[in-house]
């Protein structure tokens, strides 16, 4: 596609290429522009030259902006999807249900204001709080929904007044570059810029003092790196981090209902979502019944390449990730009861079956971490009390769902999730004007929302005296 990079305003080269594979072959997809130092110090620069004049400008005149930016995007649709589909992996609905998210996101943040809030007033004083931009914000994308936190972290920060570096994972910078071409014809020179590096600037721009705000998506192991490297130049960061939701079902839950929606909600982009459901607990009489449906929806899912019709689940998107997950699956083999799925297909791409595990202990790998991929264990209870203990007992606290036909009781059942998000009767649901953030070691800082931009920010005290 001979795509460039976006400094300065000016599409331009790489110095050095970088492979792209496509996960549904194996084999390269395209030869990305990689920066070297010299290019991520040009961006940088031109940023700074940058922020004084979009800051100045009103929140309407920038949401002007984001609008257009919007509806380009619109315009484009099927050519984002496509491309999309190409370098992660996963079915074209769902890469076109990225792209609709991603320009609903502009829009919604094309009309937000962070407005002055009086505190304070009387006949002796008044007293308010303003909130400016930071600066630069250096944006790190992760690999599995590639455009849609682009603009989850690009909408709050150029609303706010901000500019923005975006740094896109190396194995799906394509259409973080698409939509760096896009914003040139629209963006003044140096509001947006997009660099591509292959795992080796991410220090450069955490630790770098031209850069005022980090905002990282990712493992929780590197999000502590971005924090510590942060540090010495004290600058603000936000963290979204990795999560090992649970989803609780009770005692008098339909299954016949909730099973799918459980289900999809934990493989669905092959089960590589922060807010994926990770863990399934049910009570121990119906963990028969349950895993009796979660094998007959597993049964029914068609696993291939994204862009071919009738495809309902695409492969892992990078080869590490799907070493580590064969990996994962032998050990859990080992441990527990395979229910359904739990076969690596032959053939090219990094492809596995939707898998189904019980009777695995609390201590399984399976249980305790991570796994972002389309592998679910389900795990009985018998006690309320000692479930919610079970789910609590985890570093991360990033989302969680209850499941019940009495939503009253769910919400009480909620209340006592540690996480920074729960669902009542559903899962993943997250949209553009609802703060998400996570809890204990899932992240630090908020993202959408009205607080979200208030991230993007720093608050001011104007304190007057009226005598």
């Amino acid at each position: 596609m001979a795509l460039k990079l976006l400094l300065d305003g000016k599409l331009v080269d790489g110095a050095a290429g970088l492979e792209v594979i496509n996960p549904a072959t194996g084999t390269v997809l395209d030869i990305a522009p990689r920066a070297d130092v010299a290019q991520a110090e040009q961006a940088i620069a031109a940023a700074r030259r940058a922020f004084p004049a979009w800051s100045r400008l009103s929140y309407r005149e920038r949401g002007k902006y984001l609008e257009r930016l919007a509806d380009a995007l619109d315009a484009r649709r099927d050519e984002f999807a496509r491309l999309l589909t190409q370098e992660q992996g996963k079915p074209l609905a769902e890469a076109q249900g990225e792209v609709f998210g991603t320009s609903a996101t502009l829009r919604w943040c094309a009309g937000q204001e962070l407005k002055p809030v009086l505190l304070r007033e009387d006949a002796n004083e008044r007293i308010m709080e303003q909130r400016y931009p930071l600066g630069v914000v250096a944006a790190i994308i992760p690999w599995n929904f590639p455009l849609a936190l682009l603009t989850q972290k690009l909408g709050p920060a150029l609303i706010t007044g901000n500019v923005v570096i975006a740094k896109p994972a190396p194995t799906t910078p394509l259409t973080t570059l698409l939509f760096g071409e896009m914003a040139a014809e629209i963006l003044p020179a140096g509001v947006l810029q997009t660099i591509v590096d292959n795992n080796d600037l991410g220090p450069l721009f955490t630790s770098h003092p031209g850069i005022d705000f980090v905002s990282f998506t990712g493992s929780t192991a590197t999000g502590k790196k971005v924090m510590a490297s942060a540090a010495d130049t004290l600058k603000r960061f936000s963290l979204e981090l990795g999560g090992n939701d649970a989803a609780l079902i009770l005692d008098d839950a339909d299954l016949e209902s909730v099973g799918p929606k459980v289900f999809g909600s934990a493989i669905g982009n092959s089960g590589q979502i922060c807010i994926a459901v990770k863990r399934v607990y049910a009570p121990r009489a119906m963990v028969d019944p349950l895993c009796d449906i979660f094998a007959r929806l597993a049964g029914e899912v068609v696993v291939g390449d994204g862009l071919n019709q009738g495809t309902t689940m695409g492969p892992v998107q990078n080869e590490a990730q799907y070493d580590k997950l064969v990996a994962l699956l032998d050990e859990t083999r080992a441990v527990g009861t395979i229910v359904a799925g739990g076969n690596v297909p032959d053939g090219p791409g990094y492809f596995l079956e939707p898998t189904v595990v019980r009777d695995l202990p609390d201590d399984a790998r399976l249980v305790r971490e991570e796994q972002f991929g389309p592998i679910v264990p389900v795990l009985g209870y018998d006690e309320l009390d000692d479930v919610i203990a079970r789910i609590n007992a985890t570093p991360y606290g990033l989302g969680g769902s209850v499941w019940s036909s009495d939503t009253d009781r769910a919400v009480e059942v909620a209340s006592r999730i540690e996480s920074g998000t729960v669902w009542v009767n559903r899962h993943r649901s997250l949209s553009p004007d609802v703060p998400f953030g996570g809890a204990k070691q899932s992240g630090i800082g908020v993202q959408n929302g009205l607080d979200g931009l208030r991230e993007h920010t720093q608050g001011r005290i104007v304190n007057i005296s009226l005598k």
